[in-house]
Formats: C-alpha cells, structure tokens, sequence
C-alpha cells in the first residue's frame, strides 16, 4: 500500500490529492500543506509544514520520512524550480517532480526560448533582453501587438501582451524597474504575437538515466483542454490565474494533435534526452492554433491550474499506479485510458479578484445540489476554520484567495456538462462571489 505525500495547497493539489485516493493502493494522502477541500476527503489528511530552518532539513521531506511515505507528488512550481524532487530522491524517497536543472524550462523564459530553438520545437520567434534600452529598440524595430515576458517566476503577473507600441515600451518599463516582479524582471523575452485560439497539454513525463539508456524515456499527453484566462465573459477585461477549464475540445482535430506531436511534443522529449535531464513528473504545453498550426507559447514543469480539475474526472485508470510508473521509469508501459465525456469546470472567485480581496469570508455549500447534479468541488483559496467543538458542521469554510474553488462535472455531451456544471454553482454562495457565465462556449476563450 502506498502512502503519498501531496505538496500544495490550491485546486490542482485537491484534484491530485481526490484521484490519487480513489486509488486501492493508496492508503493514506498527506496534503502539506493541503487546504480547506483536501481536509476532508477520503484517505487525505492536512499536515502543517514547519518554517525552513538554515542548515536543517528540508520540511517537506522531514514530514515524508517521519510518516514513511513511498512517493511524493509535487504540484507548484517554485519548490520544483528551487530543487525539491532533488531533495526527495537524495532522501531515498521517490518522487513526481522535474528535477531542479529541467525546471528551469518554467524557471526560466529564456532557457525555454533557447530550449524551444536548440531542438526545433514550434514556437513564436522572440528574443532576450537584459538592457532596457536594447529591448526599447528591438520594440520599435518589430512594431507592435508584441508579447514582453519577464525572464523569472513571476506567479502568473510577467507577461503582457502589448497592442500598441506605448503599451509595449510601458511593460518593459513596469517589468524591469517597477520592482512588481521582482528579480524575475531583471532579464525579459520579448516575442512575437500569436493570433488564434489557445489550447492546454497536460502530459506525464518518465526521462532519466535509466529510460534514456533503455530507449524508454516518454512524454504521455492527456486530452485537450482549455483554460479562460480574462476575468469577464467574453474574454475581457483583466488576465487572471484561470477563470475556468474544460476538456475535451470539440475544436481540436485529430490533425491538430498529430501537429502538435510533431512539431511540439516530440520535439521537446528529443531535447529531455539530449540534455540528459532527470524528469519524472508532469509537463504542461501552453499551445496557439495558429494558421501555420500549433505553436508552443510556454513550458510548465507540473500540471496546470485550473486545467487539472477538468482533466482529472475524465481519467478511466489508476492515477496512483500511473505516477508510480512515473518515477519508476515505467511510463512507457502505462496504458492511459479516458471517459466517453466531457467536463466542464467554472472557477468562482472572491469580488476584486485579480486585485484587492477580502478574506475569511464564510462560504455555504449545498451539498443536496452537487449530489444532484453529481458535481465535484475542489477548493484553491479557502481554508477550514475550525471551532472548539468536535462536531463537524461547526466546523466552516471561508475564503484565503481570489479564486476560492472549482465546481466541475462531467457528462456525454458538453451541453449537458455545461448546463449541470451551472446548476450546481447555486450550490456555493459566499459574500462577494464571481464567475463567469461562458466558461466553454464559443468566443469565451479569444480575446479580442
């Protein structure tokens, strides 16, 4: 029986931590540090995570030998790009994670640019700047709309897609000087802009020395999916962490994907071997279908938010024994199937989100009307509060992020996903409450 240790705290985390539990040979989930879902599904339990101290271990891996877990699953980005997988595997303890040197393909933009271009990966053109004044000229060169990506981690505020050249010239600015992003500003790509409409790869990732040397090392993909990134229906107004997901896509052709395997993802897998990379985990490809075919916009080194709480209820195998085969180098060997069905998964998040928000709002959930409408919950900003008494209906939910949770369901067809995904969001009421009403219908995912 395997005991697995989940790192995170958002919807991912709760979608990963939920599957990985309906498997028979899990036989408990820690969730470090977990939130306000994950405390209370079946076979996961929330533990705390100690502050770092300097020279002592590292805590997440101090939590996984002190409960003998046998596999750890990382689901953020930063402790991947810091070196946790690293940590895990020197501990003795498997892990689901890029090691720290593959990270860099999220860490860095421009190590992904030099990566896409080294192995011939389908991708906008774009160039590297660390001189403000270089990447003022080459702007005014190229004309605009132009995309500028701060270089580092910049949780998800880096990139501004500039319609005009003082919206470009601005953006340099902001990014490199204003502090906003920190050290990730200090180096900026700046790329071509892509018109189309955007798709999301997940896929799971077995490349080591072992596989490499085999002949085994792999990249899986998963159905498409789709993210809505704007804040309002229709696509407009301001850029946020995801404002909701569904999979599969109708739009997306069996020759799109055979592009896509081609052009992008074998590509990328080439490169993994080449550069001799440890990479057991999951890769996210953020994908434009242009009118020159797929092209890659960016690597992440884990699976995407909120993406995953769409793909997940359409896996028909065993989450556990496929990341197992992960970190065993036996991918290869894995046979993933999916459910006939479709899911539609709309993101409710706390009023001012992506700006200013309350928290510790209290939030009411009707489970009479998820059960109605078979409809699954996963919580990103909210956490349990928990009263002096022991029964468990004292004990309630309120908000700690903008986006507060997930209300996803699956069904035959998309129209019937829709229609009860948003029946069931009457099941959440919380002070302040947003959501878009358009999550998969046509035009709510292109920007103007």
């Amino acid at each position: 029986m395997q005991k697995i240790i989940v790192i995170g705290s958002g919807g991912r985390e709760h979608a990963i931590a939920w599957r990985l539990a309906q498997s028979d040979s899990v036989e408990e989930i820690l969730c470090a540090a977990g939130n306000g879902g994950t405390c209370n599904e079946k076979k996961c339990r929330n533990v705390a995570v100690p502050k770092s101290e300097s020279g002592s271990e590292n805590p997440y891996v101090e939590i996984a030998k002190k409960e003998h877990c046998t596999l750890a699953v990382i689901g953020p980005e930063d402790p991947l790009a810091e070196g946790l997988a690293d940590e895990f595997w020197e501990a003795g303890i498997p892990c689901v994670g890029a090691k720290k040197a593959a990270a860099q393909l999220e860490a860095s933009k421009d190590f992904a640019k030099s990566f896409m271009k080294k192995y011939g990966v389908a991708a906008a053109a774009s160039e590297t700047f660390c001189e403000q004044a270089a990447a003022e000229n080459y702007i005014k060169n190229h004309g605009a709309p132009i995309v500028i990506k701060a270089d580092g981690l910049a949780a998800g505020k880096g990139v501004v897609v500039a319609k005009t050249l003082e919206q470009a010239l601005a953006a340099v600015d902001d990014i490199m000087n204003s502090g906003r992003v920190g050290n990730a500003g200090k180096k900026i790509v700046v790329e071509d802009y892509l018109s189309g409409i955007e798709m999301s790869v997940l896929a799971a990732v077995s490349v080591d020395e072992n596989s490499i040397k085999n002949g085994t090392a792999t990249i899986v993909p998963f159905l498409p999916a789709r993210d809505h990134k704007r804040l309002n229906d229709g696509a407009k107004g301001p850029n946020t962490g995801g404002m909701g997901a569904v999979c599969p896509l109708p739009d997306i052709t069996p020759k799109i994907m055979k592009q896509f395997e081609e052009n992008i993802l074998q590509p990328t897998l080439n490169g993994l071997i080449a550069e001799n990379f440890d990479y057991r985990g999951f890769i996210f490809f953020g994908v434009m279908i242009t009118p020159d075919g797929p092209k890659l916009l960016e690597y992440n080194v884990r699976l995407g938010d909120p993406e995953t709480q769409a793909v997940l209820p359409l896996m028909d195998f065993d989450f556990a024994e496929m990341c197992k085969a992960i970190a065993d180098g036996n991918l290869s060997d894995f046979k993933l199937n999916w459910k006939k069905e479709f899911a539609v998964a709309p993101v409710v998040v706390s009023g001012g989100y992506p700006g200013a928000y309350k928290k510790g709002v209290p939030i009411s959930i009707d489970e009479y009307i998820l059960q109605k409408n078979g409809a699954k919950i996963f919580v990103a900003g909210a956490i349990e509060e928990r009263r002096d008494s022991k029964d468990p209906s004292e004990h309630k939910m309120v908000t700690s992020g903008g986006r507060v949770l997930a209300v996803c369901t699956t069904a035959e067809t998309f129209d019937e996903a829709w229609k009860k995904s948003y029946d069931a969001l009457e099941a959440v009421k919380f002070e302040g409450m947003f959501f878009r009403n358009d999550i998969g219908l046509p035009g709510a995912a292109v920007s103007d």
